[in-house]
């Protein structure tokens, strides 16, 4: 039986545009309070005409790496704690951005380095305080009420993470509430359709449907809130409803020819770097160049990735136990500049990976992870990936250690990816890589 159900958007479009449109005004005060503070005397606005032309240019693509950066998602608590070193180091970027510009393209005839250097200082104190104290209490959607009807370990996430940040404009009814919910001024009721008991509670629940109330899956809530999927509440029903290797035509055509355009540019490129770091492995161990992976693909095939070696023992079956097998001096470096992953390029041109895509697992691990996570095999349902969804939103996102719990969230959000797949997703993931990549953060 499938049910439709009305899905609460935490993050609405309005939201999102009135986002961009404070920015965008706040990086032309920013300018015309740092074109004022140069010249130390009152700024005509024709002053302030002349450079907005080509600042106008820059701007947008300061939204852009805004976009990057994640600052127009959804600002979860643990976001908001790096709110300020986020806006900062965006605003070092668009800066670098803007000083390339200038000096590239001569034709507007500015140069502005110090006009620049003010600016980051204007646009950083700007930003900040719009993002941290006027956005969260500036609420675009009306004002919910909810109710949850279920419990469990999630329920209880949502529940603190709603509780938490003010910017959901969302307040919590207690539960003796449920006899009263017209009157208690409920808007919404979070349910667990994979509840054993759901037939009995949905007879109830019906009859309120003439009373203006939404009635939300828990599942559906804890997506929209994290951006990864539930998996103490979905149930093979879920599974049905949700996830198919069914053929996307146009967009599988689409990705596979992405990833061989791409991958075919950029292992050409890369192999100028090949001698420079055979040099370095023979100089530093005089060990092998390459190692070769086995790694659990899609269909539970087995594949084999070609990386640079950064171990002592190229090939050790993925032993993590073994004291003497350790990260060379050359291999640190390697891995800290993302060299050691150049050779998969080849891999994804012959078709055993895509740029886009749940990480392949060592088969051990996957045999472990098999049995203590439920439906962990559905991630090889697609084809696995470069980088994927896990590695841009996960904190500390585990590499190849043993790690149960680790794993299961990464799990998550392999499931919200292959739920949601579209080109659009694998954009967002790619551009969020390339942040990752100068960031030199995870691994």
């Amino acid at each position: 039986m499938v049910y439709d159900f009305r899905q609460m958007k935490i993050v609405s479009k309005k939201e999102v545009l009135a986002l961009i449109l404070g920015d965008f005004v706040l990086f032309i005060v920013a300018l015309w309070l740092s074109l004022a503070f140069r010249s130390a005397s009152f700024l005509p606005f024709s002053v302030l005409g002349e450079h907005l032309k080509p600042f106008s240019i820059i701007f947008v693509i300061w939204i852009g790496v805004f976009y990057v950066a994640d600052l127009y998602g959804k600002h979860t608590s643990i976001f908001r704690r790096k709110l300020p070193s986020i806006i900062f180091y965006s605003q070092l970027v668009n800066s670098a951005i803007a000083l390339i510009f200038f000096y590239l393209i001569p034709y507007f005839g500015i140069t502005p380095k110090t006009l620049l250097f003010v600016d980051l200082v204007f646009s950083f104190l700007l930003i900040f305080l719009w993002r941290s104290f006027l956005v969260p209490n500036i609420h675009v959607n009306q004002r919910e009420r909810i109710l949850f009807a279920c419990k469990g370990q999630d329920v209880t996430e949502i529940e603190e993470e709603i509780k938490n940040n003010a910017r959901y404009n969302i307040a919590i009814a207690e539960a003796k509430e449920i006899n009263k919910l017209k009157e208690s001024g409920v808007t919404s009721v979070v349910v667990n359709l994979y509840d054993e008991d759901i037939e009995e509670a949905l007879k109830n629940f019906y009859k309120m449907i003439f009373s203006n109330i939404r009635f939300i899956p828990v599942h559906n809530l804890y997506e929209e809130l994290f951006d990864r999927e539930s998996l103490s509440t979905i149930k093979e029903q879920w599974f049905l409803e949700n996830i198919s290797n069914h053929p996307k035509p146009i967009y599988d055509s689409l990705k596979r020819l992405m990833d061989i355009a791409i991958a075919g540019v950029l292992g050409l490129v890369s192999l100028v770097v090949y001698p420079f770091v055979y040099l370095a492995i023979k100089f530093d161990d005089k060990g092998d160049i390459f190692s070769f992976q086995d790694r659990v693909g899609k269909d539970n095939k087995i594949i084999r990735l070609i990386k640079f070696r950064t171990m002592s023992i190229a090939n050790d079956g993925a032993n993590w136990g073994k004291t003497d097998n350790k990260v060379t001096r050359v291999g640190w470096w390697l891995r800290k500049t993302r060299i050691d992953e150049l050779p998969q390029l080849w891999n994804v041109l012959v078709g055993d990976l895509s740029l886009i895509g749940p990480r392949p697992e060592f088969p051990d691990p996957v045999a472990l992870y098999s049995q203590d996570i439920p439906y962990y095999n559905i991630r090889h349902l697609i084809k696995p990936g470069l980088s994927g969804w896990a590695q841009i939103k996960q904190d500390g996102e585990p590499h190849h250690g043993i790690s149960i719990s680790d794993t299961r969230v990464k799990f998550s959000y392999d499931l919200y990816y292959i739920k949601n797949r579209n080109f659009w997703l694998d954009l967002s993931i790619a551009l969020k890589t390339i942040k990752i990549l100068l960031m030199q953060k995870g691994k």
